[in-house]
């Protein structure tokens, strides 16, 4: 059957992942607590000893009663009754603290695989975010992080201790009885085993297809969900039902399947044990009828046989549900060998604080090998100089801005701050001494408080102000039923898209980096709330190292130095005044959007940067 493609993650089928792998990976985490995990495999011994020694006194009570039934009346059953119902506590007791010293081990074990996954897709390239699909990533994450507390108490929990059972009562059997009870008890395990994990690993495939569809339809819907606005705006509510009911069809008919295959299993997994009952029963009574064997012992074989069913019959369950956990986490850790596109080189070091110039040294660059963005491009930013950078859509404006962030590494030449290679430099370094408004501007859903505080976490409340007020944000937030504690909604839907560059700009005035970056800061706001920020933007960038990435060229007639770029190439810069003075393409552009406003340049409708 053709499996399902995945549509949340790159990379190879996760049944190349070997299940062993796996298994080693989580070790780590577990042996971490060593003393807890001893301790309860100890408290493990001692429930399993107890609980077959629970049929052993039974017996001899059994026995007693059939012998001296005056005696034992008396005397006998009085200690083994005794005897009896400390094993069974005893069973329960030690089971119960194996539960209690173990349940920190599993916890921490899926805290800490947890936050390195989490820290581990932060610190993947921007090229895996944009390609990547929420609903589908998350959905994996959710049941990876699920599925390893559950591989934990299965392994640890159920598998260990059924063995450790079964070793026991095959052992008494072989010991105490005829060996054709421990043949009969061998040849059914060998059996059952056998057809349990032939049968389980087909049904993986069909597992691993369902959980491919599952992520697939969950992916499909978040996306449509994100983009509802989209939606309304095309009246597309109904083929968007259509396309994902398209998916869950799909996964509905996997699901179908996976039942019919376990309703197989379980009829086979029935069969087998009753068939080995059976014989084991008809050898006891044949045996007790000779006389070779007490009614005690025909109870103990009895009982022997529910404590061997039971387990058995759970560890059939707990198979598939270990194969199945395996498959549910193999996408999971998936994540931690995916590939840091952008890595800190070993011997990176730390941009020390203060002043900072940026330096674009014959930049190559391609986001595809096969299209390359930009050619060739020099240019250096003094400290507290502003550069401003204007081109049409699609000539690289914004790439620049990845790079100075190390988004992405160039593939040829040097982008320099201080005069060091970027990629000489740590990452947590080099972004803290940058501060950027971009134009589209995504907000946490949380409040107006926690979104502005975002660029520095540190920040007092007055500090916090003070940045809304420099953003003429203050006005806006007292008009607020609830002020700074107004929840921005999902992305910030609830502003209106000038709101939420101004607090962008907040933001990035908060965090008072050594290096700013507007990526067109201005272009969702009015004309006003232009002029007034713009001042305040020029303000903000005194003192600083700013790259200033515009298409109003309004915004950046002050800026100490304008670069044109025209298809990944620089091929004019200059002061404003010097640039239309000398009438090649900027002087173009300047007329140009002056003729197609037909007034102030504030006003034009903004073009968005690439």
């Amino acid at each position: 059957m053709r499996r399902a493609p995945s549509s949340a993650l790159p990379g190879p089928e996760p049944s190349e992942r070997h299940d062993w792998e796996t298994l080693r990976t989580l070790v780590p985490y577990l042996w971490e607590y060593k003393g807890r995990v001893l301790l309860a495999l100890s408290c493990l011994v001692a429930a399993k000893g107890a609980n077959v020694a629970v049929p052993l006194i039974f017996k001899r009570l059994i026995d007693a009663l059939d012998i001296t039934p005056g005696q034992a009346l008396i005397v006998v059953p009085a200690a083994l009754l005794l005897a009896y119902g400390v094993l069974r506590f005893s069973t329960s007791m030690f089971t119960e603290l194996r539960e209690i010293v173990f349940a920190r081990v599993t916890q921490q074990a899926v805290r800490n695989i947890s936050l390195q996954v989490f820290r581990h897709l932060h610190s993947l390239s921007l090229r895996f975010h944009l390609e990547r699909q929420t609903g589908g990533l998350t959905r994996d994450i959710e049941r990876g992080t699920r599925s390893i507390g559950s591989l934990i108490s299965y392994t640890l929990y159920s598998i260990l201790p059924t063995l450790v059972e079964m070793g026991l009562v095959i052992g008494i059997l072989f010991a105490q009885y005829d060996a054709v009870f421990g043949a009969i008890t061998l040849t059914a395990l060998a059996i059952y085993i056998t057809f349990t994990v032939v049968v389980t690993n087909w049904r993986t495939a069909l597992r691993r297809q369902a959980n491919e569809l599952d992520s697939a339809a969950n992916a499909r819907a978040i996306d449509s969900l994100i983009n509802f606005e989209t939606v309304k705006y095309f009246n597309n509510e109904e083929w968007e039902a259509r396309r994902y009911d398209e998916q869950l069809q799909k996964w509905a008919w996997a699901q179908v399947k996976n039942q019919y295959s376990l309703s197989m299993l379980n009829t086979g997994q029935a069969a087998i044990i009753a068939i080995a009952v059976t014989a084991m029963m008809w050898q006891a009574a044949s045996r007790v009828a000779s006389g070779a064997m007490t009614l005690g012992d025909i109870v103990l074989v009895n009982a022997f046989l529910i404590q061997l069913y039971i387990p058995l019959n759970f560890l059939g369950v707990i198979y598939r549900e270990i194969r199945q956990s395996l498959t549910d986490i193999e996408r999971m850790f998936k994540l931690m060998n995916e590939h840091r596109e952008v890595a800190d080189s070993p011997g990176a070091m730390a941009l020390p604080p203060g002043p900072a110039t940026v330096e674009f040294q014959a930049v190559g660059f391609a986001y595809d090998p096969k299209r390359s963005i930009l050619f060739d491009v020099s240019f250096a930013i003094p400290a507290g100089d502003t550069v401003a950078v204007v081109g049409h859509s699609g000539s690289g404006k914004s790439t620049l801005a990845r790079l100075l962030y190390r988004f992405y590494d160039v593939q040829a030449g040097a982008v320099r701050v201080n005069g060091v290679d970027v990629r000489g430099l740590t990452q947590a370094s080099l972004r803290a001494a940058i501060g950027i408004v971009p134009q589209d501007t995504v907000l946490f859903n949380d409040t107006l408080l926690y979104n502005i505080q975002y660029g520095r976490p540190e920040a007092s409340r007055e500090e916090v102000e003070a940045a809304a007020r420099a953003a003429q944000l203050e006005v806006f937030i007292q008009r607020l039923p609830d002020g700074y504690e107004t929840r921005v909604g999902e992305r910030g839907l609830k502003l209106s898209g000038g709101e939420k560059q101004r607090v962008a700009i907040a933001r990035a005035l908060l965090k008072n980096p050594a290096i700013l970056i507007f990526d067109e800061a201005t272009s969702a706001l009015d004309s006003k709330t232009e002029k007034a920020i713009q001042a305040q933007l020029e303000q903000a960038a005194l003192g600083r190292t700013a790259l200033v990435i515009a298409h109003r060229l309004s915004t950046v007639m002050n800026a100490d130095r304008i670069l044109v770029l025209d298809q990944g190439r620089v091929i004019e810069q200059g002061t404003h005044a010097a640039l239309v003075d000398a009438g090649g393409a900027y002087a173009q552009m300047w007329a140009l959007q002056q003729e197609e406003q037909g007034g102030p340049m504030d006003d034009l409708v903004p073009v968005p940067a690439t």
